[in-house]
């Protein structure tokens, strides 16, 4: 039996938990899967944030990846950090660097279990701020150089891929190589202001192909997680989890403390409950009627006729949802390219599904119709007011010697 089969009928906890501790952010990317920017005023609390990192040690959660939002705006990220590690839950955070200076990344360095990841969406400030903002580029840069200075070890560079910076695979390698780091490279999803994005940034088919071929060639040491098996219809199964993990092996705690299914669907339909009822979040793993649909047998619809299917699955839930297709049709990017006809059959007036939050800067807005550069607010500003006000205000961490996670 393979390794995937395990997870089809769920985990008692999940293997990987995302948490997302603040929709508070610095940026504006384009591609946000949270629509991120202001701070919630219902953002969990310090004491109610432990609680949950109790309930976790009591599940035996392995590690969390801890997102947002800037993760690190929150006034006591570094305070819920520590208290994670020391019970015994280890901590992957994403970040754009904003606060990774000289004496944050010597502590890092001197903590165990804990790994530290660094967005970046194009390998030279050109690409990357296009998708970040201005200055963010030189941001993270600057992180990965304290970083790497003070002898953390391998943090991960990630990288979501877009039709700008597919040609720059190899230079993001060499990027990663410079600073001793390990390259994750993850799928761009419709999710969250990435809806509105998708069309200027989603790979192009020949674009996907590409991909493709440069993991099975270069991609031995580069993490995926569960983000391209939808690729593997193109022939060679990629590593990583070929299957979609939402409700079985993983799930999304957002700030204010709903647990969504998958991380990419923040919507009311993929809600399963939230931390603050009672019996907290392990009642909702273990008994969410949502949950327990999902782990479920699955239809696959008329990709199950699809010689690929066993490889592919039908691709991302997310993707299918947020474009208007059937969560048993074709993914959007589906290699033979079933998902394009399906697009292109919706009618006019069909209702695309929105994500239901949305907290963005008032002041972001969407691609240019025209083509040109996407307008994004800031990277050298001063934070939300709100973030300044109170920040209460995103995956393989430093783990022993032999583990290996994505």
């Amino acid at each position: 039996m393979k390794l995937v089969e395990h997870f089809v009928e769920g985990l008692t906890s999940p293997i990987c938990l995302t948490w997302e501790l603040t929709y508070a952010c610095n940026l504006s990317c384009v591609h946000c899967l949270s629509s991120s920017g202001r701070r919630d005023p219902n953002e969990l609390s310090t004491e109610e944030c432990k609680a949950v990192i109790d309930e976790l040690q009591r599940m035996q959660v392995f590690y969390v990846n801890i997102g947002g939002g800037e993760p690190t705006v929150r006034s006591d990220f570094w305070e819920l950090l520590d208290y994670a590690i020391a019970h015994d839950v280890g901590v992957k955070f994403s970040t754009n660097g904003v606060k990774l200076d000289k004496a944050r990344a010597a502590q890092l360095a001197a903590t165990d279990y804990v790994d530290v990841q660094i967005s970046l969406d194009g390998a030279t400030a050109e690409v990357n701020d296009h998708v970040r903002g201005p200055g963010s580029f030189d941001t993270a840069i600057r992180a990965m150089e304290n970083l790497y200075e003070a002898g953390f070890g391998q943090f991960k560079i990630s990288v979501v891929v877009t039709r700008h910076n597919v040609d720059q695979l190899d230079d993001f390698k060499a990027i990663a190589d410079r600073y001793g780091a390990q390259l994750r490279i993850t799928r761009f999803r419709p999710s969250g202001r990435g809806a509105d994005s998708w069309d200027e940034l989603h790979p192009t088919r020949e674009q996907q192909r590409q991909l493709y071929d440069w993991l099975v060639a270069r991609g031995e040491d580069v993490l995926t997680g569960d983000s391209f098996f939808h690729l593997s219809a193109f022939g060679e199964e990629l590593p990583g989890l070929n299957l979609c993990g939402a409700g079985r092996v993983v799930c999304l705690i957002d700030p204010v403390g709903d647990v969504y299914a998958c991380p990419f669907a923040i919507h009311d339909q993929f809600l399963a409950g939230n931390v603050r009822s009672e019996g907290g979040f392990r009642t909702v793993w273990q008994e969410s009627e949502l949950f327990a649909e999902l782990r479920g047998p699955q239809s696959g619809g008329a990709c199950t006729k699809c010689s690929h299917y066993d490889a592919c699955q039908g691709g991302c839930m997310a993707a299918k949802f947020f474009t208007g297709l059937p969560l048993d049709g074709p993914d959007p990017e589906c290699v033979l390219g079933n998902g394009e006809r399906e697009l292109a059959k919706l009618e006019m007036d069909t209702v695309i599904p929105k994500p239901s939050l949305d907290h963005s800067h008032k002041t972001t807005r969407g691609p240019r119709k025209d083509g040109g550069p996407v307008p994004l607010t800031l990277s050298v500003r001063r934070p939300d007011r709100a973030c300044d006000s109170d920040p209460l205000a995103g995956e393989g961490t430093r783990m022993p010697a032999g583990i290996r996670v994505s």
